[in-house]
């Protein structure tokens, strides 16, 4: 009668355990916060340029399955660097968040980016606040035209930001 109960306990444990692992529900209670700044080059004729450094496209984040705010900016730096900058960012936290550039003018659900295409940036540094993610420099940007927070671990789309070049005035 002990080796079925012992069986039975060893499943569960191992049950409990994916299921941790696959959820990280621990993710719903814990934030992380960066603050990183804009890049500047070392040179001091550069820093000025890059302290205005080009903006070639910006959105505002709408959520889709988690609520999410702030900004995001593509900048064009003068060393030819791009980056992905949010600004203000607010989202949930998860397991596996990755930041990808999509191939679709919004990205309103989760088929829409896996249909469309996109380029993974890497994964979210942190669920709140001012952070960058580099650009391959040889990503075509008008192929791409929204930034989208999406779980990798479940194929979920967290929130877009639709992209549009900057105001010419």
């Amino acid at each position: 009668m002990q080796k079925p109960k012992l069986i039975i306990g060893s499943i569960v444990v191992v049950a409990v355990a994916t299921a941790w692992y696959l959820f990280r529900p621990e993710l719903i209670f814990v934030n992380k916060t960066v603050n990183e700044t804009l890049p500047v080059s070392t040179t001091s004729a550069s820093m000025a340029k890059d302290a205005q450094a080009t903006v070639l496209a910006t959105g505002r984040f709408h959520s889709v399955s988690h609520e999410t705010s702030g900004v995001a900016t593509i900048h064009q730096l003068s060393d030819g660097k791009r980056l992905v900058r949010f600004t203000t960012f607010e989202t949930s936290n998860g397991p596996d968040v990755r930041i990808y550039l999509v191939a679709a003018k919004d990205a309103t659900d989760n088929e829409t980016v896996t249909r469309a295409g996109f380029i993974d940036l890497g994964a979210m540094k942190a669920n709140r606040g001012d952070q960058n993610y580099e650009v391959p420099t040889n990503i075509d940007l008008s192929q791409y035209q929204s930034v989208t927070i999406w779980c990798r671990r479940f194929g979920v789309n967290f929130a877009s930001a639709p992209l549009t070049p900057p105001q010419q005035i």
